[in-house]
């Protein structure tokens, strides 16, 4: 990185292509596959994409088209594109005990979305720590289900790529053709896995907020009705939007696929609970599937194209515009409609720039959906229920698929590629690369002019 003149604006967006065409290039390989065969380029691109972006659409099965090299590849791209490269980077110079410079710290912040640089070494390690901590203890509870089932090697093996690829919230996973479906029954696996796609969502600075919090030693931390106040307004935030939205997303998929057969309408009701939460964490840029998603119907479709959209938290694993994001977007709206000319949040003011740029991050990323929607029906024999689903998930980073994935044709496979680049770098970082993010100011200043909207 000392060597690096680029700015994060170029970097950011550039590192994740070099990780991708890297990943391409060892997956085309045939000692990738199972069969030892090339793999097609635009199929190796497409889960290099997946893998990097965190994603989870795949076009080939995980779990029978690539060998242990393969899956490894795969593996180690999501914990790659989880963490974010320019963080493993940072991270190799930090084991390595190179010297950061003043441009590699301000790199590291941006890839991070940190506002600061102080501390920044000390918060870089207890990231690597916690995430290695968070997934190792993943696989453990992982193996107490998977080794039974497929025996001890295999087994590790499946608990390991499980809980990364659910921390990283990437939904991918080499269990079989259908996901967690087979595991609709098995709480363990369940909550394990919504554990961990929750971890990874709520983003490190709640985790270290809660952590710094919770366990501290003080004696006023004791009383339990204290805690909440002492959390910073950020993580508070996080918290109630992440709650809200996942008991909200529960309810609506309950009511909506009760009485459906094909999802939770045969289960037992603690099961169908169970299965309906299940899928409201999952909704929210995981990937997994613990009921058929072709089977959903409408009103759970409209659900799940909400809940990918906003996705998870900032300056974590998650996709989607973030749930700080949209609330902004909202309090923007709110604030204009009120006539007030400030907003609040937890007794702390925010700035009408984050307003403007969370609005300007909705509007674009749905502009985004739109356009790639638009074009994924014209290219390809597809309704726009599953068109629109599977152009969200993409976008979103989320995996899910109403089985449309791995029949799309080359063209189709290009703009979900896209899509999938678009949503883990942000269509506003793409278009600040594209203009080299120049902020100018305009030499010539007119008179304010007599326009009418609305």
């Amino acid at each position: 990185m000392k060597n690096i003149k680029l700015s994060s604006v170029y970097l950011i967006p550039l590192s994740f292509l070099g990780a991708i065409l890297i990943g391409a290039i060892l997956l085309a390989l045939p000692v990738s596959s199972a069969g030892g065969t090339w793999t097609p380029p635009i199929d190796a691109l497409f889960t290099a994409v997946t893998s990097v972006c965190v994603t989870g659409l795949v076009v080939v099965d995980t779990y029978s088209h690539w060998s242990l090299f393969g899956q490894a590849v795969i593996l180690l791209l999501i914990q790659i594109g989880g963490l974010g490269v320019i963080t493993v980077v940072s991270t190799l110079m930090l084991i390595a005990h190179k010297r950061f410079s003043l441009s590699d710290r301000l790199m590291l912040r941006d890839a991070m979305n940190l506002d600061t640089i102080s501390g920044l070494l000390g918060f870089l390690s207890r990231v690597i720590r916690g995430t290695l901590i968070v997934e190792l203890a993943g696989a453990v509870f992982y193996a107490m289900a998977f080794v039974p089932r497929f025996g001890f090697r295999r087994g590790i093996w499946v608990s390991v790529f499980n809980a990364v690829s659910a921390f990283c919230n990437a939904g991918m996973d080499i269990l079989g053709p259908d996901s967690l479906i087979p595991y609709r029954n098995d709480p363990l696996v369940l909550i394990v896995t919504m554990m961990l796609i929750v971890m990874g969502g709520l983003g490190y600075v709640v985790w270290f907020d809660l952590a710094g919090k919770i366990f501290t030693r003080e004696e006023e931390a004791a009383y339990s009705k204290e805690i909440f106040k002492r959390f910073t307004e950020h993580s508070k935030l996080v918290l109630t939007l992440t709650l809200v939205l996942i008991a909200a997303g529960t309810a609506v998929v309950f009511a909506a696929e009760f009485r459906n057969p094909e999802t939770i309408g045969a289960f037992p009701l603690p099961m169908a609970v169970l299965n309906s939460l299940f899928e409201s964490v999952t909704f929210r840029t995981a990937g997994f599937a613990s009921i058929p998603q072709k089977s959903l119907t409408e009103v759970s479709c409209i659900a799940a194209y909400f809940l990918m959209f906003i996705g998870g938290s900032p300056i974590g694993t998650a996709g989607g515009i973030k749930t700080t994001t949209f609330y902004f977007y909202i309090l923007n709206i709110t604030t204009y409609i009120r006539g007030q000319n400030s907003a609040q949040a937890y007794k702390r003011s925010i700035s009408a720039e984050q307003m403007m740029k969370a609005t300007a991050i909705v509007e674009v990323s749905m502009g985004t959906v739109l356009a790639l929607t638009f074009l994924l029906t014209a290219t390809n024999p597809v309704g726009l229920t599953d068109s629109l689903f599977e152009v969200m998930s993409a976008c979103a980073t989320v995996g899910l698929t109403r089985g449309i994935t791995p029949i799309l044709n080359t063209a189709g496979k290009i703009i979900i590629i896209i899509g999938m680049y678009l949503g883990r770098i942000g269509p506003i970082s793409m278009a600040l690369f594209l203009s080299g993010g120049r902020k100018e100011e305009s030499p010539v200043h007119f008179p304010e002019g007599n326009f009418f909207i609305g």
